[in-house]
């Protein structure tokens, strides 16, 4: 079973990237395939809501998210990390997110899913929360099954991440259910 890791920042080798990295090495560890997506890597455009997707499996804007797209199509559970800005998500994953439509046209490409979330904001009651609400708004849209921490949301960290330990014991917990969801679809 293969779980996809995404980070939404802008930033390259900034905390989601690292806490990206960080779950799926957990997840490496328990067996499963994992696949990365750093959105600092690569040109993703909004949504023109142009209406192609409507009748076919393909959208108008070239860049590179049809790539990304397949990624995400072809995994088993996708982990979500972004920065608060200004209480939610990037505005580079929020893009990603809107063309995800394509595949919500096609026939719920992404229903039943796991999903989970995580947040870093620059305190520990810096908005992670409403970030992630933003995340498992765009999961319960897509059909996906999300999973949190297994006491709240899912992973709420304050940065830089390495040194939250609070914050790094939900990020865990995060991943842990996720595999543990995955294990339980076997």
């Amino acid at each position: 079973m293969k779980i996809i890791g995404i980070s939404g920042s802008p930033r390259k080798d900034g905390n989601n990237e690292r806490i990206i990295d960080y779950v799926l090495d957990i997840a490496k560890q328990k067996g499963f395939i994992t696949g990365r997506i750093f959105l600092s890597e690569y040109k993703v455009e909004g949504c023109t809501d142009c209406g192609l997707c409507k009748s076919k499996k393909e959208c108008a804007i070239k860049d590179d998210a049809s790539k990304l797209l397949a990624l995400i199509e072809d995994a088993d559970a996708i982990i979500v990390s972004s920065p608060v800005y200004f209480g939610s998500v990037s505005s580079q994953l929020k893009a990603f997110f809107d063309r995800t439509i394509v595949l919500r046209r096609a026939g719920f490409l992404l229903k039943n899913k796991i999903g989970a979330a995580i947040s870093v904001g620059g305190s520990r009651n810096g908005g992670q929360e409403k970030t992630i609400e933003a995340m498992h708004a765009w999961m319960n849209i897509h059909g996906m099954a999300i999973v949190g921490d297994g006491s709240h949301f899912g992973g709420i960290v304050q940065k830089p991440f390495e040194e939250d330990n609070v914050g790094i014991r939900t990020v865990k917990d995060t991943i842990y259910k996720a595999c543990d969801f995955l294990e339980l679809m076997k």
